[in-house]
């Protein structure tokens, strides 16, 4: 142990603090400033969206209900899709059907997906960050978190110009691993309750320079003949079946997720699988990203040697962070569990609506459990509330729930979700006059309703 002592010289004070620009952050800071509040935005990346745009994470999965009939997700969510298709960036989501290149030809909850560019969603998002009056901090990484009693009272942070202390009335953890929380000594766990497991990390990348004739005439032919979207034969599985006999291929994976982008001819690839990972350890995450990088060069390989209208294909970019799926969820007033989410169970705090499936990639293994919803579910505002801490809320993926009930709602339009009603509280909260863990909760509702947030019940 090394005792280290120093002055802070710079403190930021602010009515809210969101931590993380990712999906999560950028709803939470955009809902907050919104309603009034004053808003520090900061981020580790040097731009916001963070799986979307530096993760290369895409398409958003589906916004809409498990029948893929109505739009349940749209608020903040919707109004950015809308955005970047105008900017020429996506398509919305309304206009995506599954069984198409867009949703690399699958339907199970794959329905009304939104494609987009990952360049161009930064830039709307930065927009309507900047337009709502966030202030924004780019490449500030949180180290420390500063707690008395039951509240949070002061988050530390390096900037390129040294050590930084950021106060605020409220914080909003969205860093994805609850590293707020954390740091300030809430009790958290990591990955599945039972056994600690967490689901393999992935690094996303894109291509292009394939033939597409040949490339989707191949997807279409087999979808024609009823080969797609089943059990075992996904995009690519045959021939990657035969390139494992031969020695071409040693992933953890037997499909390839490849999802053309609104540029025709080119493609987010979601197909690396780097399981054992534990994303909150330095050393783990740099050795998931070099091996990610290893198995994109043996998956470019497979497919010019095998995939129709491959033989050109080329690297267009590597994410540039890893892609984490799954690492501590906090303690909070109440844990969302899978069968709450199969049982559509009534939350009288309820804040958004989701129906994506439960999506578990196997945490050891190439296998998973993809199981679709009924219809659609709720998550209530106490899963974003620290158990022990009055004025820090969560949003994203490390909200209070277990480890099959994340595996739904960790993807990123139901991020977004969350973090609107967590910036709406925040707001609410300063307000009112109350810790945002108390903000009276029919107000909350009426107020997200209002900016077109749909909470069903």
């Amino acid at each position: 142990m090394y005792h280290y002592q120093k002055e802070i010289q710079d403190v930021f004070t602010c009515g809210v603090l969101v931590v993380g620009a990712g999906p999560a952050g950028f709803g939470a800071a955009v809902a907050a400033a919104r309603n009034g509040a004053s808003v520090l935005l900061i981020d580790r990346n040097a731009m916001p969206g963070g799986m979307a745009t530096a993760g290369l994470v895409g398409p958003f999965m589906t916004c809409y209900d498990d029948d893929g009939q109505e739009q349940i997700v749209k608020g903040i969510f919707d109004e950015l899709c809308v955005r970047t298709e105008q900017a020429g960036g996506a398509i919305h989501p309304s206009k995506v059907e599954g069984m198409t290149p867009y949703s690399s030809y699958y339907i199970r909850s794959h329905r009304h997906v939104t494609p987009f560019l990952s360049e161009t969603l930064a830039v709307v998002m930065e927009e309507m960050l900047l337009q709502a009056g966030v202030r924004v901090m780019y490449q500030v990484q949180v180290c420390d978190a500063l707690r008395e009693g039951r509240r949070i009272t002061g988050v530390v942070a390096a900037r390129k110009e040294g050590l930084a202390l950021f106060r605020a009335d409220t914080y909003i953890d969205c860093t994805g691993d609850a590293d707020v929380a954390a740091f300030a000594g809430l009790a958290c766990w990591m990955g599945d309750r039972r056994n600690g497991l967490m689901q393999p990390a992935s690094l996303f990348f894109e291509a292009g320079g394939m033939d597409r004739e040949q490339f989707v005439g191949e997807l279409e032919r087999r979808r024609e003949a009823g080969e797609l979207g089943i059990p075992s034969h996904n995009c690519w599985s045959w021939y990657i079946r035969e390139a494992r006999k031969n020695g071409d291929w040693t992933l953890d994976r037997d499909e390839i997720g490849n999802y053309e982008l609104p540029v025709p001819n080119r493609w987010k690839m979601n197909v690396t699988r780097m399981s054992g990972v534990d994303a909150t350890k330095t050393e783990d995450a740099t050795r998931a990203v070099m091996e990610g990088r290893r198995q994109i060069r043996q998956v470019m390989d497979f497919m010019r040697k095998y995939v129709p209208g491959c033989s050109g294909i080329e690297l267009i970019q590597t994410a540039s962070v890893l892609g984490v799926r799954e690492t501590r969820h906090i303690e909070g007033r109440y844990e969302l569990t899978v069968e709450d989410i199969m049982r559509q169970k009534h939350f009288d705090d309820a804040v958004c609506t989701f129906a994506y499936a439960v999506d578990i990639h196997d945490a050891e293994g190439d296998g998973g459990v993809f199981k679709e919803v009924n219809h659609y579910y709720t998550i209530p505002f106490r899963t974003m509330v620290p158990a022990e801490c009055d004025n820090l809320l969560a949003a994203g993926r490390s909200i209070c729930g277990s480890s099959e009930a994340a595996a739904s709602y960790r993807v990123m339009p139901c991020c977004i979700a969350t973090g609107q009603a967590a910036g709406t509280a925040a707001a609410l909260a300063g307000k009112t006059g109350r810790e945002a863990a108390d903000v009276e909760i029919d107000l909350l509702r009426e107020t997200l309703v209002q900016q077109g947030a749909v909470i069903r019940d």
